[in-house]
């Protein structure tokens, strides 16, 4: 079964994200659990988790269905020291508020080496910066998301995410979640079916199924292999509406959370309704 939602606003309280989720129909869902452009939030009171608790318990969502994401600001990779622990702090609060949570999965861009360090030093510092946060914390997986290559970011080869996963201690609490606007504007094709095999062929040698904990599933309003990050509605892009139906045909995407990152939030129950009827 696959479970297919949007990242939703949690302005008002967390558990208003669940309800919005619930309102659009979706069996997935993602969330901040704090101002992803700011550093440092109040702590979650019991009232606030309980009350996210009690909102998932009676719309029916588990901890698989759900895909939080940290804030922006955070670079695990970061070439400077101070900036590092910075983000590294960062991180580590954002780990403990999806345990607060009860939440099982915390999606993250890598990280950037700002063109002062070479590739190899980056991906072992987030690979280092996610040793330091899981052995602080319990029963959260950290989910590595591909990026488009923008700038000095790493993480748009699948190479990049396998370097990463090699150097975390703890690989039961590791995965990855796949972008489609992202791996299609890094330079791997998903315009038809046949595109689709070959590109997750390539995924499941390099990295693994098994490592897979979400899907964000975007068109691209980015030109293919232009390493430029811009969502598009589904079908509206450079991808087109093949990649996205062949996804919800194929079994091996089933049990994780699927979001929508699209671009227009007034047709994500639409989108969402599509994709469903996709499966059959």
């Amino acid at each position: 079964m696959k479970y297919i939602g949007a990242h939703v606003s949690a302005a008002g309280g967390v558990d208003q994200a669940v309800l919005r989720a619930h309102e659009l129909d979706a069996t997935a869902f993602a969330l901040f659990t704090k101002n992803q452009r700011q550093w440092r939030a109040a702590d979650l009171s019991d009232a606030v988790i309980d009350a996210f608790r009690t909102a998932c318990e009676k719309y029916h969502y588990n901890a698989g269905q759900i895909l939080p994401h940290d804030s922006y600001l955070i670079n695990l990779g970061h070439p400077v020291r101070e900036a590092l622990d910075k983000s590294r702090e960062a991180f580590l609060d954002e780990m403990r508020r999806c345990e607060q949570l009860g939440l099982a999965l915390l999606n993250f861009h890598p990280g950037s080496h700002l063109h002062q360090i070479d590739e190899d030093q980056c991906l072992k510092r987030i690979a280092e910066s996610i040793n330091i946060a899981l052995e602080k914390t319990h029963g959260v997986t950290a989910v590595i998301e591909n990026t488009a290559g923008q700038g000095s970011n790493l993480g748009f080869r699948f190479e990049h995410l396998a370097a990463i996963i090699d150097g975390v201690d703890d690989k039961s609490r590791v995965g990855v979640c796949i972008d489609t606007c992202h791996a299609f504007a890094a330079g791997y094709d998903l315009r038809s079916a046949e595109a689709c095999e070959k590109t997750f062929d390539e995924f499941s040698r390099i990295v693994g199924f098994d490592y897979l904990r979400g899907m964000h599933l975007n068109d691209a309003k980015s030109e293919f292999a232009s390493r430029v990050d811009r969502h598009h509605s589904l079908g509206e892009g450079n991808i087109g509406k093949a990649a996205f139906s062949w996804l919800m045909k194929d079994q091996r995407f089933d049990g994780i959370p699927m979001i929508l990152e699209t671009i227009n939030p007034d047709i994500w129950k639409d989108e969402i309704a599509w994709l469903k009827a996709e499966q059959a």
